[in-house]
């Protein structure tokens, strides 16, 4: 009888520790030491292929800087009747990284941070047309994608162009505990080819790493940890499992007396 108590015993604290996971494997930012001077706060927005952008041009002459701001309408059907509203125009970055610009023509932008985009087009417009003229430009379609292990997978619009990969992370809902966290692959397109890279949430190396700041339509996958998947199997029951445990623990001692 008290072998078969031990045995049962034995059993019960295995299924425990199969239910928990090890925290080494799911504590993020918990390896290595990070040079603080590596770490860097600065972002800079790289414009790329099929990006639509958002191109105004401004001046104390109004009328001179009305030809590079042209109105585009959009249309929203209600029952009976369409409703048009004026907005600015969108200039989409071809294949080849070129854009249709009014007056100047086309030229190539891609490749370009928004600071050396902002630049050519201030060269091209001053002094012929406008002087000192003052030019911004934004991505309207600037989304990053995340897919795999995680609570809510999908596309997400960026709305400041500015976004790193916890914060998508945080934006999925973060990983599921069988996510593997060691290797979060990022796919993104440099110079016409995709690349990836590899990050490791349990490492401070993260804040450091060139994809902390992600780019225009970057991919985020989370692969499952196919060798953990038992033990990442967490049960929020795990409580009520461990008192139950505990009492037929308690029963079989006193059964065996």
């Amino acid at each position: 009888m008290r072998k078969t108590f031990y045995l049962l015993s034995t059993l019960l604290l295995l299924l425990i520790q199969v239910s928990c996971v090890s925290r080494k494997k799911i504590v993020y930012f918990q390896n290595d030491v990070v040079d603080q001077s590596l770490v860097s706060n600065s972002y800079k927005t790289i414009f790329k292929p099929d990006d639509l952008l958002n191109i105004t041009v401004t001046s104390e002459d109004l009328a001179a800087a009305k030809p590079f701001n042209l109105p585009a309408v959009t249309f929203s059907v209600l029952p009976g009747q369409a409703v048009g509203q004026p907005t600015l125009q969108l200039y989409l970055v071809d294949n080849e990284g070129y854009i249709d610009f009014p007056i100047l023509g086309k030229f190539k932008i891609g490749g370009l941070t928004r600071a050396e985009a902002i630049s050519l087009l201030k060269s091209k417009i001053s002094p012929n047309y406008i002087k000192e003229p003052t030019i911004n430009i934004r991505i309207a379609n600037f989304k990053i994608t995340v897919l795999g292990n995680v609570n809510n997978p999908g596309t997400y619009t960026i709305p400041n162009e500015r976004v790193t990969i916890l914060e998508a992370i945080g934006l999925a809902g973060d990983l599921h505990i069988s996510g593997k966290r060691n290797s979060i692959l990022v796919e993104r397109e440099e110079a016409g080819k995709k690349n990836i890279y590899q990050v490791n949430l349990l490492s401070k190396k993260i804040f450091t790493s060139p994809v902390y700041y992600l780019q225009q339509n970057d991919l985020i996958y989370v692969e499952p940890n196919k060798a953990n998947m038992q033990r990442a199997s967490y049960n929020p029951n795990i409580g009520m499992f461990a008192s139950i445990a505990s009492v037929i623990i308690s029963l079989l001692t006193i059964l065996t007396r």
